[in-house]
């Protein structure tokens, strides 16, 4: 082969060798950026496909406001205005997060035992509107039922009324907690129980004039409740469905509107499997398959969902990503059927990601839940998603606004976490559409969904918990968004507006942090 030959064909192995890295580069895209010298992510929004239709955020009033909604009137209402207002400020933040849903714990009884209750931190008592002899005294749960108000003032409403347990005069033990891990109701009592719960919905619309939409009667049914650290008890899937049908007929005998929300799950994976506990587990087929001996689904109150809690399942985020996927697809076989995540903070160790134990109101556990609430709306197609105490005492990753032990007059704080809530809350307002949102890259740094409310207004959450800036692109089938606005959670910045742009999709997100990105589609 002459020297001539041999050159030739060396020339042609380069380029057959270039040819293939640069087909190579084109799959995987890194290619047309290297080349444009350009790093920036394509992130494609189709509105025209859509997912869940979101219905609202909330949180819970259990513990602490039964005590702040006795404190002097500027704190609480500082605080309901952290918690339910969504109103711009002239610097350019909001005022609070908007959450469009309050949920209400009803009493047990446990604060009127006092230390016979056996449960040590007074903070975790609760009033009963119900007294011993059957009479109701609708002036208990005062501090509770001011939030409600405030609530309502503020634009919310949607509520939802929850006891841990029954009563402690319908109890087997006579306490708020359960002994030995038996369900603690006694034997005949599903009528008095669900007698009870219908009284409170209607002393309360007569008191206050809210009607509850929602009543959730049994609350983490799967756990032992025996350790006396809170009120709880454990039921069985038959139990769960005896309450639900004596609460059905309890409703409609007074003519309440009020729906009747399943089943709570102490975690998501007894909603699709029994995970160990076969008459505890498997929910979703339970409560909604007409083959199950414990089908609910015909009640005319029931509301067409089923709900559970996020704890335990959330690290690490590849196996939190499987088994949302799954308890969607469970979700997806009943027709008609949502899902709502409906207690969550941050509890356990977490796969040594991130510990419950030790208060912190920085942006590192704020950037941990919003990727819990990306991957709940995202993956498990939640309709709704509900955090666990609003207000909290506790050195605990549990609160969104934190206060000290005082029952009389405290002090409070804010948490990152509530402003990262506020990044979905205040923004994608009930009856909005998740659509459609591509080209997000393999690594789970950077996080993105988007959403469509009724005003038309495309709402894009992204989460990037890395350490270097991104660069991102918002391409529509047609069009571009204009008047759009960013608001960004991070470090030294809490839900603040940081650009306006006239027209344009070409958007920076920063470093750790939670930014939303609101626009319409100019065509």
């Amino acid at each position: 082969m002459s020297t001539l030959l041999r050159g030739q064909l060396h020339l042609l192995v380069i380029l057959f060798c270039s040819l293939g890295c640069i087909f190579n580069c084109l799959g995987t895209g890194l290619y047309i950026n290297r080349i444009a010298g350009d790093s920036t992510i394509q992130l494609h929004i189709n509105p025209d496909i859509t997912h869940q239709t979101i219905r609202h955020f909330g949180a819970s009033d259990t513990w602490s406001c039964q005590f702040v909604g006795k404190w002097p009137d500027a704190k609480k209402n500082a605080i309901a205005d952290l918690l339910f207002s969504n109103e711009p400020l002239a610097t350019g933040g909001l005022k609070g997060i908007g959450l469009s849903l309050w949920r209400f714990n009803v009493g047990s009884g446990s604060t009127e035992q006092g230390d016979a209750s056996g449960i040590k931190d007074d903070w975790r008592r609760t009033e009963s509107f119900r007294k011993a002899d059957g009479t109701y005294d609708w002036d208990k749960q005062a501090g509770q039922l001011w939030f409600m108000s405030a609530a309502k003032t503020r634009g919310v409403n949607e509520f939802l009324i929850f006891p841990n347990t029954p009563p402690v005069h319908l109890t087997v033990n006579g306490k708020s907690y359960a002994s030995n891990g038996q369900p603690n109701l006694k034997p005949g009592q599903f009528g008095d129980f669900s007698n009870f719960l219908a009284d409170i919905v209607d002393g309360i619309r007569n008191r206050t004039g809210i009607t509850f939409q929602y009543i959730s009667p049994i609350n983490e049914p799967q756990w032992d409740w025996s350790h006396a650290g809170q009120e709880g008890t454990p039921f069985l899937n038959d139990h769960v469905a005896s309450v639900t049908s004596s609460l059905s007929a309890a409703l409609l005998k007074r003519k309440l509107p009020t729906q009747i929300v399943v089943a709570e799950a102490a975690q998501i994976d007894y909603l699709y499997s029994d995970f160990g506990m076969p008459a505890r587990g498997t929910n979703i087929y339970t409560f909604f398959d007409k083959n199950s001996a414990h089908y609910l689904g015909s009640l005319p109150n029931l509301h067409p969902v089923i709900s559970g809690h996020s704890y335990l399942t959330t690290s690490p985020f590849e196996l939190s990503e499987i088994k949302r996927k799954q308890l969607a697809s469970a979700v997806k076989k009943v027709p008609g059927l949502d899902y709502w995540m409906t207690e969550y903070c941050v509890l356990g160790d977490n796969e040594g990601e991130i510990k419950g134990e030790g208060r912190d109101l920085t942006i590192h556990t704020a950037l941990y839940v919003a990727r819990v609430i990306h991957n709940d709306l995202a993956n498990a197609n939640a309709s709704a998603w509900h955090w666990w105490l609003a207000v909290s005492p506790y050195d605990y990753k549990d609160g969104l606004v934190y206060i000290d032990k005082n029952k009389e007059n405290g002090s409070f704080q804010t948490s990152k976490m509530l402003w990262a809530l506020g990044n979905f809350s205040a923004f994608i307002r009930p009856g909005a559409v998740r659509i459609e949102l591509s080209g997000l890259p393999g690594n789970p740094d950077l996080l993105a969904s988007s959403y469509k409310n009724t005003t038309g207004e495309i709402v894009t959450v992204l989460v990037n918990s890395g350490t270097e800036k991104v660069n991102v692109n918002l391409a529509l089938p047609a069009g571009k968004l204009q008047d759009v606005k960013q608001y960004e959670t991070s470090a030294d910045k809490d839900l603040v507006q940081t650009q306006i742009l006239k027209e344009g999709n070409n958007l920076t997100i920063n470093a750790k942090s939670i930014v939303t990105v609101i626009g319409k589609i100019h065509p």
